[in-house]
């Protein structure tokens, strides 16, 4: 008898054995082909990971496979050994992580639309303008990294804003399609991926082209999924689910912004895109490229720390440190001291003569907030009453144009009151600011100048961002006030100013990574000002000027901050010279989702107690199981969260601890409506 192992989208941990009817036969080329089959009363898709000619199992405890689907080329090996490294490293079903991959279409029992014929793409004109000349750093990069191939090498691409990264990048590609070899670059956001596109279409107009990301209809993912698997596509671009994409001919990997946190993903299959590159490239055996002005501390480590510890250094680090626009220069940073000047709607004398100057000159200015909506709160002065959210620990945030008091973590909105709904006081005022705020202060301040506001409001589709990215480009606009969709990867030529409001709230933050995310996101944004050859400014408001923070961003010193804080962090023990993972649960009672991980702590300190000679116990030695503890935000969408906070020095003895501690997790008994996951390498603690 012929049986099948099917991987199925399901949270269970193992394959399931089918039988191949009679008549019918089943070979290993057939590995990696979906595969539709009976589970349950239902019919579902699923993948087929392995055969046996004989198999353990009765005949009739077998159900039968309906049918293989060879209208597609099967998965190859090198795709399953990545769905089995982030399954494994990740915590997740095997079966989970390789249909979650996929596009939607391929996972529906009703067969993908046909293939269509020629490239994913109409081919771009050719522009026939020669690429820039390159800097002197940038050739020194190109030869070193040329020097070291081929075979696995990862890149730390330090470039200043504005050093010409993408300029490497471009190289890169032509170099990998002069080999017959298929690059992939992965970019954090959707928003970044219109002018990457141009940029590569422009440059290789002869080369098929594809794009993936979360914004694309159905029918053009499961397009461009296939040119990418097929080899069609010689380039592609995509956000962090493109990492899984097969590629048959792989020879470059480019990972632009390594540091954003975009990359990890916060739901389902909690994986990081970034890491999982570097272990696609390493299996490969080709060289994998991380670039970004202000490197993620676990990259900075890994390419500096062989100077101060025996280990033995897992990036190769290249530092871009000029502008490779001539005559271009780096912004001068000021610091505004917010003590010592009145601010009028939180706007200070000295930023808004900046802004009037640019006006004068025909140069823009950003003014980045990292808050939407008109204000964060609404208050009654009288009885102190705020706006909270029914359903979530959070504020409902002021959005004035629509009258609407909206919570941006579940989605919950209602109308502005007219009056307090305790005390009947109307006297009621929104408290703080967001970017509609500042964008009607501006609009009275300046009434003449054309002001744009983007941010996920105003931006809300890929369509209205390219509209506002043609705007700005085309000088239809004088001052823009955005959020971090403005700071980074944006190159504007007529932006010569920037100034930053409300940054001190991230200094005394509760997350320990705050100050990191914090000088990336201040020196994202303040790139984007001077990229030409006019020099550009950036003004921050703040009541503490002589932070260490803000010295280091005034001199533009990323290593200098991010040898500061990785000493910090090496002696407290945080990441990188820890590795944790987070056990969260949430239910309608507090107690309920406590009480369910106290009940998994009690059952990973048994796991230290176990006799000599079993094979966890080195493992769970070596690692730490805190208590559990409400979530900081402990209600979110009617529903109570906690967690537990796992560690250990050692990533090895972590990874052999969870494997056991997850299935015994799984076993403890829990209300009917709570719910857990584990997330290994959390982004937020």
């Amino acid at each position: 008898m012929q049986t099948i192992e099917v991987a199925l989208k399901v949270p269970i941990d193992h394959f399931f054995d089918y039988r191949v009817p009679d008549g019918e036969t089943v070979t290993p080329d057939d590995v990696g082909r979906r595969v539709r089959v009976p589970f349950g009363t239902k019919t579902k898709i699923g993948i087929i990971a392995g055969i046996s000619e004989n198999g353990d199992s009765p005949r009739d405890a077998l159900r039968p496979i309906d049918a293989v689907l060879r209208d597609e080329p099967p998965l190859p090996p090198d795709w399953f050994s990545l769905c089995a490294f982030c399954a494994d490293y990740y915590q997740a079903p095997l079966g989970e992580v390789m249909l979650s991959t996929l596009p939607v279409a391929f996972r529906r029992d009703a067969p993908p639309k046909a293939r269509c014929a020629g490239k994913i793409l109409p081919k771009a004109p050719a522009s026939g303008a020669p690429p820039p000349e390159l800097t002197r750093e940038q050739r020194e990069i190109l030869e070193k990294i040329a020097e070291n191939a081929p075979g696995f090498k990862a890149w730390l691409l330090h470039g200043v804003t504005g050093s010409g990264k993408t300029e490497i990048y471009l190289r890169l590609i032509e170099r990998t399609l002069a080999e017959g070899r298929q690059a992939l670059l992965l970019t954090p956001e959707i928003n970044l991926t219109p002018q990457l596109e141009n940029r590569i279409k422009e440059r290789f107009p002869e080369a098929g082209f594809a794009c993936l990301h979360s914004e694309l209809g159905e029918p053009a993912r499961a397009r461009n999924f296939r040119a990418a698997a097929s080899g069609d596509a010689r380039v592609v671009v995509g956000t962090r689910l493109a990492v899984f994409t097969p590629l048959p001919e792989l020879g470059l990997i480019v990972v632009d912004e390594e540091h954003d946190a975009s990359f990890k993903q916060q739901d389902g299959v909690r994986y990081s895109a970034r890491d999982l590159a570097v272990f696609r490239a390493s299996e490969r055996k080709i060289p994998i490229v991380l670039g970004s002005a202000t490197p993620s501390l676990a990259s900075w480590a890994n390419a500096t720390d062989a100077a101060k510890t025996s280990a033995p250094r897992r990036y190769a680090l290249l530092s871009l440190r000029e502008r490779a626009v001539k005559k271009a220069r780096l912004p001068e940073v000021r610091c505004i001291d917010t003590r010592k000047e009145k601010l009028r709607e939180g706007l200070s004398g000295a930023l808004l003569a900046a802004i009037d100057k640019r006006l004068q000159n025909g140069e823009q200015s950003l003014i980045f907030l990292n808050r939407r909506g008109y204000a964060p709160v609404l208050v009654c002065a009288y009885c102190g009453w705020v706006s909270h959210c029914e359903r979530c620990s959070a504020n409902l945030v002021v959005h004035l144009a629509d009258q609407r008091l909206r919570c941006h973590h579940c989605g919950g909105e209602q109308r502005i009151p007219k009056a307090c709904p305790v005390c009947g006081n109307q006297d009621i005022q929104p408290f703080g600011r967001g970017t509609q705020r500042v964008e009607a202060a501006l609009t009275e301040y300046f009434p003449e100048a054309r002001i744009l506001r983007i941010d996920r409001d105003s931006a809300r589709s890929r369509k209205q961002w390219e509209a506002f990215v043609e705007r700005i480009t085309a000088g239809d606009a004088d001052i823009l006030v955005g959020t971090q969709m403005l700071a980074k990867g944006h190159d504007f030529p007529g932006l010569t100013l920037v100034g930053v409001l409300g940054a001190d709230a991230a200094l005394f933050s509760a997350d320990w990574r705050a100050p990191e995310r914090l000088f990336a996101q201040l020196m994202q944004v303040a790139g984007r000002a001077g990229r030409a050859e006019i020099p550009g400014e950036v003004l921050i408001q703040t009541q503490f000027p002589d932070h260490p923070l803000y010295a280091a961003i005034t001199r533009h010193d990323y290593p200098s901050f991010a040898d500061a804080l990785l000493e910090e962090r090496r002696q407290a023990g945080f990441p990188p010279y820890a590795y944790q993972a987070i056990l969260r649960a949430e239910a309608p009672r507090m107690a309920d989702a406590l009480a369910f991980l106290a009940a998994a702590k009690e059952n990973a300190e048994s796991h230290k107690s176990l006799k000599s000679g079993d094979p966890r116990e080195g493992a769970a030695e070596n690692v730490f199981v805190y208590d559990p503890v409400p979530m900081r935000m402990a209600r979110l969408a009617n529903l109570e969260r906690a967690q537990l906070l796992v560690e250990s020095p050692s990533r090895r003895a972590l990874r052999d601890f969870l494997r056991v501690w997850r299935i015994a997790v799984g076993a403890i008994k829990a209300p009917h409506r709570l719910r857990w996951h584990l997330e290994v390498d959390p982004q937020e603690v």
